[in-house]
């Protein structure tokens, strides 16, 4: 029986050791998804910076309607 329950405590390390990685893993993936959204939305405002002064340099260059 003393056998069997060193095995367990083996398995049980083993399994924390597990779970403590996996943890780590998705840690980073957490951090890396966050940095990744700010990115996102950075290029999003820029993109949306970008369309509002190309409209306007647009309106500003059309030639009249009736040409």
């Amino acid at each position: 029986m003393n056998i069997d329950l060193l095995e367990l405590q083996t398995q049980i390390s083993y399994q924390e050791d597990t779970v403590q990685q996996l943890n780590d893993v998705v840690t980073r993936q957490q951090a890396d998804i966050d940095l990744l959204q700010r990115e996102v939305d950075l290029l999003r405002g820029k993109l949306m910076e970008l369309i509002a002064s190309l409209r306007e340099a647009g309106s500003e260059d059309a030639p009249p309607p009736h040409y």
